[in-house]
C-alpha cells in the first residue's frame, strides 16, 4: 500500500485539570506543534438503588441525544453558542442517539500540510473515531469561543464520527465570531483540510 506523503505531527498529552501539554512524537528536524488533550464529563446521573440495604448508588447510563444539544442558539443563556448547523450535519447526525460513556478524553494533532480525510485516517489507524458526545464535551469547555483545546482562529477542528446509518463522516467545528459553526461531509480522498487544521481522536 502506498504511504501518504503527508507527515502528520502526532502529539500525545497528559491531562491537567482537563487540559495539558506534553512533548510530541515528531521526526527529527520537524517543528513541534503544541496541542491539548480534552478531558471532560457529561456528568451522568446516579440512581439510588431500590434495595435499601445497598450502600452505593447505581450509575445510570444517560443517552446523548444530539438534537437536544446541537441547536443554533447564540443567546447568552445558551450552554454552547452555535451560530450555524450545516444541512449535511442535520441530515446525517442530528437524530443520532449515543450511550454516554461517562466522559471524553481526546487527543489532537495539527496538520503540517494540506491533506485528505483518507490520509489522516491512514495515520490515525484504529483509534480515529470520536462521538458526538465527545465533540459536545469539547465545545462545553469553550462555549463562547474562549481559548482552549479547540482552535478559535480560521482553522477548523475535525472529528471523525459515525452517523445515524453507521457511516463514517468528517465533522468540522469552526469558531465564527459569534458562535460555533458545525458542518459535516463524507470522508474523501481529496486534499481539503489546510495546514493548521486540528484533528481530534480518542
Amino acid at each position: 500500500m502506498r504511504q501518504p506523503s503527508l507527515t502528520l505531527s502526532l502529539i500525545f498529552l497528559l491531562a491537567v485539570q482537563g487540559f495539558g501539554v506534553a512533548a510530541d512524537d515528531t521526526k527529527a528536524g520537524q517543528s513541534a506543534v503544541g496541542a491539548d488533550r480534552v478531558s471532560c464529563s457529561l456528568q451522568p446521573k446516579a440512581v439510588e438503588p431500590s434495595d435499601p440495604s445497598s450502600t452505593s448508588a447505581i450509575p445510570h447510563v444517560e443517552k446523548f441525544i444530539a438534537k437536544e444539544r446541537f441547536k443554533e442558539d447564540i443567546a447568552s443563556s445558551a450552554p454552547v453558542k452555535i451560530s450555524w448547523l450545516g444541512a449535511t450535519f442535520a441530515k446525517r447526525f442530528a437524530n443520532k442517539v449515543e450511550d454516554d460513556g461517562g466522559g471524553a478524553s481526546l487527543q489532537s494533532y495539527v496538520l503540517s500540510a494540506t491533506s485528505s480525510d483518507n490520509e489522516i485516517l491512514a495515520k490515525l489507524g484504529q483509534g480515529h473515531e470520536s462521538r458526538l458526545a465527545d465533540i459536545w464535551c469539547a465545545l462545553q469547555q469553550q462555549p463562547n469561543g474562549s481559548g482552549g483545546s479547540l482552535e478559535i482562529s480560521s482553522k477548523p477542528n475535525v472529528f471523525y464520527v459515525r452517523d445515524i446509518a453507521g457511516e463514517l463522516g468528517a465533522v468540522d467545528v469552526l469558531w465564527g465570531g459569534v458562535g460555533w459553526e458545525i458542518g459535516a461531509s463524507p470522508v474523501s480522498d481529496k486534499p481539503r483540510w489546510p495546514a493548521g487544521t486540528r484533528v481530534f481522536f480518542r
